[in-house]
């Protein structure tokens, strides 16, 4: 049987990444770019990897690359400092990024406007 142990390097993912809802908050670019980030970092979390090896391993676009990158500091996944990634312990539960209390936003509007028009028309 082969067990899994842990040689050398550092890197896993807590279960409650999974069960808190941050795997379901993340889009493809930034799940790859974090499950990279993860495997690559030292157990402080801490990698020096710069973009264009990062856009190189996973085929990611300088964009793509940048959106991503963007989207885990916005979730409160990651920190970066120019040169510096660091993988963060998990928050309490997931951030709710600015286009997603947008997005909360207009459809809470939606239904209010929605159920006005409903009781107005009676």
């Amino acid at each position: 049987m082969r067990i899994r142990s842990i040689d050398g390097g550092f890197s896993f993912i807590p279960h409650r990444f999974l069960t808190g809802g941050f795997l379901a908050q993340l889009n493809q670019k930034e799940l790859l770019l974090y499950l990279f980030l993860v495997l690559v970092s030292d157990r402080h979390g801490l990698s020096f990897y710069g973009y264009d090896a990062i856009c190189s391993l996973l085929q990611l676009t300088l964009d793509e690359y940048i959106e991503a990158r963007d989207g885990l500091i916005e979730k409160d996944l990651i920190a970066f400092d120019g040169t510096l990634f660091q993988v963060l312990e998990l928050p309490q539960r997931p951030t709710q990024t600015t286009a997603a209390k947008e997005a909360h936003s207009q459809i809470a509007n939606l239904i209010r406007q929605s159920l006005g028009e409903g009781q107005g028309g009676r």
